[in-house]
C-alpha cells in the first residue's frame, strides 16, 4: 500500500470507508463546478472502486489525502493514466473538500505526487487536465512547476493541458517521505 507523507498530510490507497469524505466533495455543486455534474452516491462508490483497480493494474492511482494530526480524509490526489488519441499520459489530479480550500493542501499533495512519480516511478513528464476557467486548479498546477502547454477538446469540452518535465522540476520539500 503506497503511503506518501508531507509535514501536514499523508496519502494512502482508498478504502471503502472513505466514501463519506469523497461524497462530500463529489456531491458539492461548487466543488464540482468544472465537471459536467456532481456525482451520485453510486458514481462516487464506482470512482473508489476504479481507483482500487488502478492500484493493482497500474501501481498508482488517486489516493486519499489525509491530515497527519487527525487521520481525517479531506480529499484525493494522485496519478492517473489518461488516454489521448495518439498516446497515454499520466495526469496529476486533485480534489479537496471545500471547507479545506485555501490552506495549500492541494498544492502540498500534488507536489508529493509529482516528486514520487519522478523519483520512484521514474517518469519524465506529468500533465494536469484543467477545464478552461478553473483558476484555482491552474494555481495548484503552476505552484508545482507546470506550465500551460496547449488547449485541447476532450471529454466533450475545452480543457487546458498543463505539463511539467522532470528536468524542470521545482524545489522538492525535504520532509517528503515515501
Amino acid at each position: 500500500m503506497t503511503t506518501l507523507q508531507t509535514k501536514r498530510l499523508f496519502l494512502r490507497e482508498f478504502i471503502d470507508d472513505d466514501f463519506p469524505s469523497l461524497y462530500e466533495i463529489f456531491s458539492d455543486p461548487e466543488a464540482m463546478k468544472f465537471y459536467p455534474a456532481p456525482f451520485s452516491q453510486e458514481k462516487t462508490k464506482e470512482w473508489i472502486k476504479n481507483n482500487q483497480k488502478r492500484y493493482k493494474e497500474d501501481g498508482f492511482g488517486l489516493w486519499a489525502v489525509c491530515l497527519q494530526d487527525t487521520g481525517e480524509c479531506i480529499g484525493d490526489c494522485g496519478l492517473v493514466k489518461q488516454q489521448f488519441i495518439d498516446r497515454t499520459e499520466i495526469e496529476i489530479g486533485y480534489h479537496i473538500q471545500r471547507k479545506f480550500w485555501g490552506y495549500g493542501y492541494a498544492t502540498e499533495a500534488a507536489s508529493v505526487c509529482r516528486t514520487y512519480g519522478f523519483k520512484e516511478l521514474e517518469k519524465d513528464r506529468f500533465i494536469s487536465i484543467i477545464k478552461t476557467g478553473n483558476i484555482a486548479s491552474v494555481r495548484v498546477a503552476e505552484k508545482i512547476g507546470m506550465q500551460k502547454e496547449r488547449e485541447d477538446y476532450i471529454f466533450g469540452n475545452y480543457y487546458d493541458i498543463y505539463s511539467v518535465l522532470k528536468n524542470n522540476e521545482v524545489k522538492i520539500d525535504r520532509d517528503v517521505k515515501f
